[in-house]
């Protein structure tokens, strides 16, 4: 796992300056603190921060392919690399290391853009082709490694991060207004945008290559649910390809020239994967979990019951509302966007006990809910459609209490209320947004602490998303999954809450099942499968009967959260919120109602009771103005001098060859 920057001078005649692409890679470094690696081409700069997985003594990038005419610097895991490799040897082509990288560039070399095709795995990458003239930029089918880009005058450049953009002396950062209005409606910024203006996102599934000064864009994968499999196909036949192609996914992400952790919550998804490890490898887990001080959130219980079962040397992480409420400028210099939720901060705890511990590799369960019908929205969804049938019905709003049995302790008020709040938009079951609209129109509620606060609906936000062709003809279940895969799994879960504050402590988290294999099968699945009846996850509850004790792969699914404003809001508030909520910081950033905030707080700091949208708005608010503190205001000047002491390997192209 590695972080990636460059630069495309648009001067042909300006050479690349060793020192801006120094500093861009040095705002890296947490995602590669083992080797710096530059290239040097005239107008073309490649630079990598590499934390060494594979091949620890020699897989230092950038590297080339045989003439030299093709230059990789990369950051992920190629998990067939192996496969791979004995491919392309047997067409010819020579190798001179053990890494993954250099079978990407070899394939590049063999097949082009299609190359994509091939990989299985989790990645960013960047290929220079000297001979085409032309920088080939792409990311993984489901974006879970990130990958920014801008043009501006000075040139093309990209990074891992947008930090290493803006740490380019010709860039500055600049709020971008429509993707803060995204991220208060569907939790996070839409790719391709980002938080700042002029710097976009590669979006999963896409390559992006630059040739000539322009840019194009083109998919190279999209998730589809049209094509199930025939009626004939049995379940046993089901549970059975599920459970091999599981299986292979989950032990091919133990390739690695290091230890490989796994992350335990206590739920489905993380057990049975750390339990199809211990079952079937000779690895000797060692597993790591958050508990919290506040019982609400607190799962620790069925954490150390899973490790008891499994044997695995377990290590936990306990989080307070002080902790979150400390560390919560770290997350957001690291998640680089505006977070409506506290949750990535004890992953980013999680992750630093990890790398205390000695461990770059985390496996992890991510994806299971999206794939096999995990949330509460898709069950929301389909007790919504059912209701819709008798709208007026008293008895099936009841249905409601399964998914949350506080309701049942509600005075009759309260549960009208929340009644009304779920019949909301009840009888539009045309539309392709069902699942997703009562969200949405939540969160255009909390537009109106924006200044100024826009005029706009959810429905004109959401032709923004990419909509497949056939999107229509797919059943409730499938359309509510893919709007949560693009909304929210690639953008938020993957970004904010894994990739981001993993690598923060140079951690590389692995996801089994988000494997194409495993994605591309799911979405095949009848719909029954994945949630039958209210149950969710079904069809992965029978493989797990078999490996899980009956109290784990029978619970019922507790989504991941964190306390919010009890973090914030507690015997010792930390300083920064009167800082970055202060009327003048306020007026200063022109980004919120000085009045709805002041209001907003002086609730939480009274101890008044908040609304779940109150919650997030509170987070919200704080998160975007530390992204305006930390990246607008006082964007910190990169660090090359000597006191990195980072091994630097730089190549030099000219005229008259290469030089070390």
């Amino acid at each position: 796992m590695c972080g990636i920057a460059g630069i495309i001078s648009k001067e042909r005649q300006t050479s690349v300056q060793q020192e801006d692409l120094l500093g861009m890679v040095s705002m890296l470094r947490h995602r590669g603190p083992d080797e710096f690696g530059l290239y040097l081409n005239g107008p073309v700069g490649l630079g990598s921060a590499r934390l060494s997985i594979i091949d620890l003594s020699g897989g230092q990038q950038p590297i080339s392919n045989e003439d030299q005419t093709l230059w990789i610097v990369y950051n992920g895991e190629i998990f067939n690399y192996p496969e791979l490799r004995a491919r392309l040897q047997a067409l010819g082509h020579t190798f001179t290391t053990r890494t993954d990288t250099e079978v990407i560039l070899h394939l590049y070399e063999e097949y082009g853009v299609d190359c994509l095709k091939h990989l299985n795995g989790q990645f960013a990458l960047a290929i220079w082709d000297e001979n085409k003239q032309r920088l080939f930029l792409a990311r993984d089918r489901l974006g879970i490694r990130p990958l920014y880009y801008t043009q501006a005058s000075l040139g093309f450049l990209f990074g891992s991060e947008i930090k290493s953009i803006l740490a380019h002396p010709g860039i500055r950062a600049e709020i971008n207004r429509e993707a803060l209005i995204q991220t208060f409606v569907f939790w996070s910024v839409q790719p391709p945008l980002s938080t700042f203006s002029n710097i976009f996102q590669i979006p999963p599934g896409h390559f992006l290559t630059y040739q000539n000064e322009k840019i194009e864009l083109h998919p190279y994968w999209q998730l589809d649910f049209s094509n199930g499999f025939e009626p004939s196909f049995s379940l046993r036949a089901g549970l059975e390809e599920l459970k091999r192609l599981l299986l292979d996914a989950t032990l091919i992400r133990l390739r690695a020239d290091v230890p490989v952790g796994a992350y335990l919550s206590g739920g489905l998804d993380s057990s049975l994967t750390t339990a199809l490890i211990q079952k079937y490898s000779q690895s000797r887990l060692e597993t790591f979990s958050i508990a919290f001080s506040d019982a609400e959130y607190d799962e620790s219980a069925f954490q150390q019951k899973m490790a008891d079962t499994l044997g695995t040397r377990h290590h936990m992480v306990h989080t307070t509302y002080e902790d979150i409420g400390r560390t919560f400028p770290e997350v957001v210099w690291h998640t680089e966007t505006p977070i409506l939720r506290t949750a990535p901060v004890p992953m980013y705890l999680l992750s630093n006990l990890v790398h205390q511990h000695g461990f770059k590799v985390v496996m992890t369960g991510e994806g299971a809910d999206e794939l096999f019908g995990g949330y509460d929205i898709f069950k929301e969804m389909l007790i919504r459609r059912f209701w819709a049938r008798d709208p007026e019905s008293k008895l099936r709003p009841r249905l409601l209490d399964t998914l949350y049995p506080e309701i049942a302790g509600l005075s009759d008020s309260a549960r009208n209320f929340f009644t009304a709040f779920f019949k909301m938009d009840l009888l539009s079951t045309s539309s392709p947004f069902y699942s997703h609209m009562i969200r949405w129109k939540n969160g255009i509620r909390l537009l109106r602490f924006l200044q100024p606060q826009p005029n706009t609906s959810w429905e004109e936000l959401a032709q923004s998303l990419p909509i497949p062709e056939h999107f229509s003809s797919w059943n409730a279940l499938s359309q509510a999954q893919y709007l949560e895969i693009i909304t929210f799994l690639s953008s938020y879960l993957l970004s904010s809450q894994g990739d981001r504050v993993a690598m923060a402590h140079s951690v590389e988290g692995r996801f089994p099942f988000l494997d194409y294999r495993v994605v591309e099968f799911a979405s095949k699945l009848p719909s029954n499968w994945k949630l039958y009846g209210l149950t969710e996850k079904w069809i992965l509850r029978q493989i797990a009967r078999e490996l899980l004790p009956e109290e784990i792969w029978k619970r019922r699914k507790k989504p991941y959260r964190a306390p919010i404003h009890k973090s914030f809001f507690h015997s010792y508030p930390p300083d920064y919120i009167a800082e970055v909520i202060s009327p003048g910081y306020l007026e200063e950033t022109s980004l919120f109602n000085p009045l709805a905030v002041h209001q907003l707080f002086q609730k939480a700091l009274h101890g008044a009771s908040l609304s779940e949208l109150e919650d997030m708005a509170i987070a919200g608010i704080l998160s975007t103005q530390l992204v305006y503190r930390q990246f607008v205001q006082n964007f910190p000047h990169p660090k090359t001098d000597s006191t990195l002491s980072i091994p630097l390997k730089i190549v030099r192209r000219n005229s008259e060859g290469t030089h070390l």
